[in-house]
């Protein structure tokens, strides 16, 4: 379950605290830090990643981004598109992010700039990318590995992590408190979290909360942990409905049908 999920299910009193075996090896980032042991403890991350169509954004005469203040740029008018976030965790990350970067008052800046050049909201996550690696778009906002799979089958995008630095989400285990089985659901909450543990999910996702654990994918790119921007996962189980409903109120014309 992502890190929102976690919290919540958390101050409603439903998760049941537990120290997994190997939990000093796991960083701090990736652990629920408020008490003397984790509700819930993260296995692996994703975080915002913008995919840029080279030979489109060359047949425009752009210029490849390196921020998330070039994408407000006027030549970017129509030609990006990016998750709705009340139907994709995609996209609510990225406007998490937006908001540790400039602030709340300054993300909604941010984001009434960025919504001139945005041509359309979709309801998936990695379809931005898709989208990108198609030429349906020259820039995408989405999630890193859509993007990295694009370049792989041999699609003319970039990848990049934009400097002032990304929103991320955690994926995590938890026990529920009163499960029937406490003692098998410990074990697996142990094996999820040990280092063989995170050497598999480290497969399939290249950031893990387990300390020294990295695997080399062709075309990813690189900077994304260092990149991450620090996210109160607390804050924004409290105000996701409000942001989510502001974010309709101003945004939500340009979604498409779903």
């Amino acid at each position: 379950m992502i890190s929102p999920g976690l919290v919540k299910l958390e101050e409603e009193g439903m998760l049941e605290a537990y120290a997994p075996r190997e939990l000093d090896n796991i960083k701090e980032r990736f652990r629920d830090t408020r008490g003397d042991e984790p509700h819930w403890v993260g296995t692996d991350a994703w975080a915002s990643a913008v995919c840029y169509n080279t030979v489109e954004g060359e047949a425009l005469g752009t210029e490849e981004p390196a921020s998330w203040e070039d994408l407000t740029k006027p030549e970017y008018k129509g030609q990006i598109t990016m998750p709705n976030p009340a139907s994709s965790a995609t996209g609510l990350l990225a406007i998490i992010g937006w908001m540790e970067i400039y602030g709340e008052d300054g993300a909604w800046d941010y984001m009434d700039a960025l919504h001139r050049n945005v041509s359309q909201y979709v309801h998936s996550g990695s379809k931005p990318c898709r989208m990108a690696a198609t030429g349906e778009a020259v820039i995408g906002i989405a999630y890193p590995a859509p993007g990295v799979k694009a370049i792989n089958d041999g699609a003319p995008v970039s990848v990049i992590i934009p400097e002032e630095g990304v929103g991320s989400e955690v994926e995590g285990v938890a026990i529920v408190k009163g499960a029937r089985n406490p003692e098998a659901a410990r074990r697996i909450a142990d094996f999820a979290t040990s280092r063989e543990g995170n050497e598999i999910h480290n497969k399939y996702y290249a950031l893990v909360g387990y300390e020294g654990i990295s695997s080399e994918v062709s075309n990813y790119p690189e900077g994304e942990e260092e990149a991450l921007v620090d996210i109160d996962y607390y804050w924004v189980s409290e105000n996701r409905d409000r942001i989510l409903a502001e974010w309709e109120s101003r945004y939500g014309a340009k979604s498409e049908a779903e």
